[in-house]
């Protein structure tokens, strides 16, 4: 009887930590979504429901650009850092004589801990420095931007794919050997596929992180190369706009997608 009421009470706890959780992690986000269908122009002044600023908003060519660049350097920067990020993880996992092996785990995952602010100066330096030595980069704009995000985002890619592969069973690639297999094809047919929904994690994550950027991409954009949070943290600081309400929503709603998509293609692929 002890035990059932021990057990009541401790699920109550879990179910309630779990619901706050939860309250404070979606509920700003779904007033900032209501609030995005307010007809008034003063923000958290309720008048009506309205799809005014979702038509304002596909009007604003400024916005709309924007939103553009920071799709192309999002989507370009993320498939880059994927690319390289497998192959550092993959690297320093399997490969075994690596002289110095640890010092280049640490320098694989500190920018995962080096605050924006360092790595966006040392970026900016970077570049001046290039540019004086061999002028390239010779202005800084989506090319700058491009180059520093892939920077940052290759060691989340990395620490992925790392993880995965410190848990996954050799015995699988030496069984595909044994039939006659050699270590290519293993890797092609055996242990990209078995590790993709890893890889598929890394390119929606650096994706994300790229096109939410504001620190890095601040000191590295250039005339012309505005990116969407560069855009709407300049018209914030002019005050709260519905505008930026209805943008946040429709970014919701495309993360969302890419994490249904995600959700449901592991499922399948544990299937």
């Amino acid at each position: 009887m002890l035990d059932g009421v021990k057990k009541m009470k401790s699920k109550i706890i879990k179910n309630f930590t779990l619901a706050l959780g939860l309250f404070f992690l979606y509920f700003p986000i779904l007033v900032l979504i209501t609030y995005s269908f307010n007809a008034n122009k003063r923000v958290m002044v309720w008048k009506g429901f309205s799809f005014k600023w979702y038509r304002e908003l596909f009007q604003n060519e400024q916005i709309l650009e924007a939103f553009l660049v920071s799709i192309k350097i999002a989507s370009l920067s993320a498939t880059f850092a994927t690319f390289l990020g497998v192959m550092i993880g993959y690297a320093l996992v399997r490969i075994k004589k690596i002289p110095l092996k640890p010092v280049y785990i640490f320098l694989s995952s500190t920018p995962l801990v080096l605050p924006e602010l360092i790595l966006g100066l040392s970026m900016l330096l970077f570049f001046i420095s290039l540019n004086n030595i061999i002028g390239f980069p010779s202005s800084r704009g989506q090319l700058t931007i491009f180059i520093s995000h892939v920077t940052f985002c290759i060691a989340f890619v990395a620490v992925i794919i790392q993880a995965r592969l410190t848990d996954f069973d050799k015995n699988i690639e030496e069984a595909a050997m044994d039939l006659g297999y050699n270590y290519t094809r293993v890797l092609y047919k055996i242990t990209l596929p078995i590790i993709l929904p890893s890889i598929i994690a890394g390119w929606l994550l650096s994706f994300t992180i790229s096109l939410d950027d504001l620190v890095v991409a601040s000191f590295t954009t250039g005339p012309g190369a505005n990116t969407l949070p560069i855009v709407v943290f300049s018209k914030v600081r002019l005050g709260l706009s519905p505008e930026v309400n209805a943008l946040s929503s429709i970014l919701m709603f495309i993360l969302l997608i890419l994490g249904l998509f995600y959700f449901l293609f592991n499922k399948k692929f544990k299937h």
